[in-house]
């Protein structure tokens, strides 16, 4: 499992309007962790499921 994206300090922001912002990066980071950590729920409870049919 990775590790949850951490979000920018202050400080990395300069607020001008960059593109990409440092805060769009942590974002679209932050969406494709969760999208994995979606996935590897999904797959574990499946698994888990296809244990239980065999009980």
């Amino acid at each position: 499992m990775s590790e949850r994206p951490t979000p920018p300090e202050d400080w990395e922001c300069c607020e001008s309007e960059c593109s990409p912002c440092v805060w769009d990066t942590y974002y679209e980071e932050l969406r494709a962790w969760n999208a994995e950590q979606k996935k590897i729920k999904e797959s574990q409870s499946s698994s888990s499921s296809h244990n239980d049919e065999g009980k």
